[in-house]
């Protein structure tokens, strides 16, 4: 099916040019080699062996010794959220793109098996936010594994999402509000087709590096070079992200107060 420049290019197209190009090799190889499951286009994609990426993931130590999971909400990510539920971690999902008045749920896999509810319906993004119980950012546990969803990696730990900037700024309210420390690994899952050299994504400072990368062919920890931001740099948020996210000035003020505090 032929897909329009508007699809491919997606909605948060222009912010970062360099990034729009390698989003766009990326999803076109994606494709061309039959690794994509549904479509790809300006989008986390979802890829063939996103099962076997969750099944390495769970086999890690720091997988083993974690009892909370914070993990994105896109589709490659459902065979992690099951792995975490299976496992008997409580589980926290965003709201996609955060759209609702709380910004996150909480899936506790015992409530979950005592109403009846099935895993696999809760590890959906449509599944969680019906199940799940809202939560906002300052009433979460500290978190002992943070899932990302990624468009583009390196082995250096690089990332790229979509471009709408909801992973930087999910991991930079975190910071300040202690739920994630210096050790708390940031990893992902993704295809290898993925995985891109070094110098093709160029970070920044208020970027968030990943520790791990799991593909459904191996397991990189990435040792990165790259320093962590230690929290939001509010000077890169975008005007139409305080707009749409219903939570996030007042979420702002409050930060800015404490950093002053």
């Amino acid at each position: 099916m032929q897909v329009s420049e508007t699809e491919k290019l997606g909605r948060w197209a222009g912010r970062n040019t360099d990034k729009d190009v390698l989003r766009e090799e990326v999803w076109g190889a994606l494709e061309r080699g039959n690794y994509n499951v549904g479509p790809v286009w300006s989008r986390i994609p979802n890829f063939v062996g996103a099962d076997e990426a969750a099944k390495r993931l769970s086999e890690l130590s720091f997988w083993k010794k974690a009892k909370v999971v914070k993990c994105n909400p896109d589709p490659p990510q459902i065979p992690a959220r099951l792995r975490a539920l299976y496992d008997g971690k409580l589980l926290y999902t965003p709201v996609p793109e955060l759209v609702k008045g709380f910004p996150f749920v909480l899936l506790d896999p015992e409530k979950l098996a005592k109403n009846n509810v099935q895993f696999e319906l809760a590890a959906t993004s449509q599944g969680a936010v019906e199940h799940g119980e809202p939560v906002a950012f300052e009433d979460m546990m500290e978190l002992d594994v943070v899932i990302v969803g990624c468009v583009g990696v390196t082995r250096q730990g690089g990332r790229t999402g979509k471009g709408g900037g909801f992973a930087d700024l999910e991991l930079g309210i975190f910071r300040e509000l202690g739920k994630v420390s210096p050790d708390t690994p940031i990893v992902t899952t993704v295809h290898s087709t993925q995985v891109v050299d070094d110098d093709r994504i160029i970070m920044l400072k208020h970027d968030s590096a990943l520790n791990w990368i799991v593909t459904e062919k191996e397991v990189i920890e990435t040792r990165s070079p790259y320093p962590q931001p230690t929290g939001v740099a509010w000077d890169v948020v975008q005007q139409d992200q305080l707009d749409d996210i219903p939570f996030l000035k007042t979420l702002k003020e409050n930060l800015l107060a404490r950093r002053a505090g």
